[in-house]
């Protein structure tokens, strides 16, 4: 019993093995503890650096929509600066003097009508391919296709010196571009002009839209004025208003045409 085993000699040999067999299985146990503690902790380091990268390319993304958005409307300096410097508070509603040009295409209509829809959209890519570089080199905000249709304006959001004078030289250059185009159209049997119509005066600034669709706009008589001349321009002719020919003054020449009816204006205006 118990006595008999008190009383028994102690294999030392035996303890010192079986002590030191408890002694690795310590060291074991701890090292599989300090393991165990150092994979948690990279396990949650790990995690963390999941969130900020997704955090980052999240924001990244975010960059790059707002750049795209911003891209549709306005020149690549001004998107630049923009993006540069997160300072957005210049697209807030505001009232200024803008030069609003319009274009759009004689005969497009009638051409929808006869033609095939990849005839169509393949023109309107020449179209837009012939006058979009010109935008960007005016430094013009361009607020608006609509088919044929579009609407360009200068001195906003950022102010641009001799904004009219600008405006004017941007219509006179799509004019010869769309001439040479207009040209090779014919040689398809393409029946298609370019007008234009160009206003100048004070305009309401600023978003609209609603929650994933949001424009820039210019809101305004100046550009319903701008649309009227452009829908009363002949193919090849730059109709302007009377505030053109006022802000340029001799820097033009002008052949005065016969006061217009214009639609939303109570009276004849005079047009150049």
């Amino acid at each position: 019993g118990a006595d008999e085993y008190l009383t028994k000699p102690i294999n030392q040999t035996a303890l010192v093995a079986r002590v030191q067999s408890m002694l690795r299985i310590k060291e074991l146990h701890d090292t599989v503890n300090r393991q165990s503690d150092e994979l948690r902790q990279k396990s949650e380091q790990l995690h963390q650096w999941n969130l900020h990268l997704e955090a980052r390319v999240k924001e990244q993304v975010g960059q790059l929509e707002r750049v795209g958005r911003l891209k549709r409307f306005f020149s690549p300096q001004l998107v630049e600066r923009l993006v540069s410097s997160g300072d957005e508070s210049i697209l807030e509603s505001h009232r200024r003097e803008i030069t609003v040009v319009f274009c759009d295409l004689r005969g497009f209509t009638r051409f929808c009508e006869t033609h095939t829809p990849q005839e169509v959209m393949h023109t309107v890519r020449e179209y837009h391919g012939t006058c979009g570089p010109l935008i960007v080199k005016c430094e013009g905000t361009l607020e608006q296709f609509a088919g044929d249709g579009f609407m360009v304006y200068c001195n906003d959001p950022e102010p641009i010196p001799d904004h009219t004078g600008r405006a004017v030289a941007m219509a006179l250059d799509m004019r010869d571009a769309m001439a040479a185009l207009c040209a090779r159209w014919s040689e398809r049997g393409y029946d298609l002009g370019f007008g234009v119509g160009i206003a100048n005066g004070e305009a309401t600034m600023g978003m609209i839209g609603f929650e994933g669709r949001i424009d820039y706009a210019a809101i305004g008589p100046v550009s319903n004025f701008a649309s009227r001349l452009s829908d009363l321009a002949a193919a090849g002719e730059i109709l302007i208003s009377e505030g053109i020919v006022e802000s340029l003054q001799s820097r033009i020449c002008t052949d005065a045409v016969a006061e217009q009816k214009v639609k939303g204006f109570e009276r004849p205006v005079p047009v150049y």
